[in-house]
């Protein structure tokens, strides 16, 4: 009887089992282009303002940007959901440091293409391992490409096998990357970071 008066005493002692918090809400993630975007609205300068600082830190939270361009947390949020919606922002995503990230080789590609297969080029490009951007251009070449591998024998095998085996490929150059510097302004990344949060 005593034995089980103590117990009842010990387990009297113990504390509450923790609850975790709920996670923090966040801006959803943009939506997939959709076939018909809505009409482009004009951007005031409180847009232009959240744009620039979502470009520079994409993981700054909704209570910082509202903070920063003077409005409540409801209007900035109201206001990044729409410029998703509108299809502004087309996502969220890291600046690489290839050549850390275990792709050392980069190189810019021009192409010329048979005329009126833009379509069908860029559907190939995108499929290619380490394809990073394309652009339809004009002057000398049609299309430019810049791609990230991990090797020199990658970046051939790319070239030669894959991009030279597309059809409505006429030709390419290859142009060698030596040294790149990103001139968009970079903050230090932190882990557990994400889109813009509230």
């Amino acid at each position: 009887m005593a034995s089980e008066r103590m117990a009842d005493q010990h387990a009297d002692d113990r504390p509450e089992p923790r609850v975790p918090d709920p996670p923090e809400p966040r801006v959803p993630e943009p939506r997939p282009p959709e076939l018909r975007l809505p009409e482009p609205r004009p951007l005031d300068a409180i847009d232009r303002d959240i744009l620039q600082i979502l470009h520079t830190d994409g993981r700054a939270s909704i209570r910082a940007v509202a903070e920063r361009v003077h409005v409540s947390r409801a209007n900035a949020y109201a206001r990044i959901n729409r410029l998703i919606d509108d299809g502004v922002i087309r996502g969220f995503g890291a600046r690489i440091n290839h050549e850390r990230a275990g792709q050392g080789a980069s190189a810019y590609i021009t192409l010329k293409i048979v005329q009126n297969t833009w379509r069908t080029v860029r559907e190939h490009l995108r499929a290619l391992p380490g394809a990073s951007h394309i652009a339809l251009v004009s002057g000398d070449f049609d299309v430019l490409l810049l791609v990230h591998t991990p090797d020199n024998r990658a970046l051939r095998e790319l070239v030669l096998t894959r991009l030279q085996s597309i059809p409505e490929v006429l030709s390419t150059r290859t142009l060698l990357v030596f040294e790149e510097d990103d001139l968009e302004s970079t903050v230090s990344a932190e882990p557990g970071g994400s889109a813009p949060r509230q």
